[in-house]
């Protein structure tokens, strides 16, 4: 496995403590060399400021940081503020997505879907940006249908997205076959798999259920077994992560793209196990 097929996502720290830990991350996974960085954006706008700042701190310790761009509950005006604060930054790389909108807000705002905010991008500023969008092996939780999704997919290819980046999943044959039905439809972009290490499982049932995201019944049963043995759902995590990593690797996925929470441990491990094992 080469490095630069490594990249990973980070948060805006809320407080000084906060940063700390994510110049510690950064610190950590700089060894790696990944390809790029993402950072992410609150719904509705709650943390530009947070994602330029983390953004900008990222970016100067020579990495290639992207800012997710999220159009929800957002107006055209805003959108082009936020790029042109990015232009001006020398930012060249993005996350479009739609994002969900915050609970009360009750517009949607004048972008419905991603592949309206990929036209919007491409409108305003040429080929600045390369962009990447999200991809959902296991389908977006609010699309009515495989082929729904699958067409909204190909929808931001059209509109001008460069790579996309997946949903995090543990079923491997959900990826490929995402690759084999995107490739029907003609879209050729690198579709990296989005990988989530598993440490906590409470935490990883929150956010599986949050986003749809399918944990085999398999891996549940034991993460269950470990009770609040932390030390073990660790050690299992990490064999069960690995194993999908390597999977998808030789099946010729373009690269790993890991959720660190902030937090660079498990990423980390995963990594150096792949590094050994190629």
């Amino acid at each position: 496995m080469h490095a630069n097929e490594l990249s990973f996502e980070f948060f805006p720290p809320k407080t000084a403590e906060g940063l700390d830990k994510l110049r510690a991350a950064r610190d950590q996974l700089m060894p790696l060399q990944p390809k790029f960085v993402s950072v992410t954006f609150g719904a509705g706008g709650s943390t530009q400021q947070g994602t330029l700042d983390t953004v900008l701190e990222l970016s100067q310790g020579g990495l290639d940081a992207a800012p997710h761009l999220s159009c929800v509950g957002s107006s055209r005006e805003n959108i082009r503020a936020i790029l042109e604060q990015y232009r001006g930054h020398g930012i060249r790389h993005i996350v479009a997505l739609r994002g969900d909108l915050p609970s009360g807000m009750g517009e949607i705002g004048e972008f419905r879907y991603a592949s309206e905010l990929v036209e919007f991008i491409r409108a305003e500023t040429g080929d600045w940006f390369k962009i990447e969008v999200a991809a959902y092996p296991e389908y977006h939780p609010q699309s009515k249908s495989p082929r729904q999704d699958l067409d909204n997919f190909a929808r931001k290819v059209k509109a001008g997205a460069d790579a996309a980046i997946t949903q995090y999943f543990y079923n491997a044959d959900a990826y490929f076959r995402l690759l084999e039905d995107a490739a029907q439809l003609g879209v050729t972009i690198p579709i990296t798999p989005g990988i989530m290490p598993i440490t906590n499982f409470s935490q990883l049932l929150r956010f599986s259920e949050m986003c749809g995201a399918e944990v085999p019944r398999w891996i549940a049963r034991r993460l269950e077994s470990f009770g609040d043995d932390r030390e073990s759902i660790r050690a299992f995590g990490l064999d069960v992560v690995t194993g999908l990593c390597e999977r998808l690797l030789a099946g010729g996925a373009p690269g790993l793209h890991f959720y660190t929470l902030n937090s660079p441990v498990a990423a980390r491990a995963i990594c150096e196990r792949l590094t050994k094992s190629v």
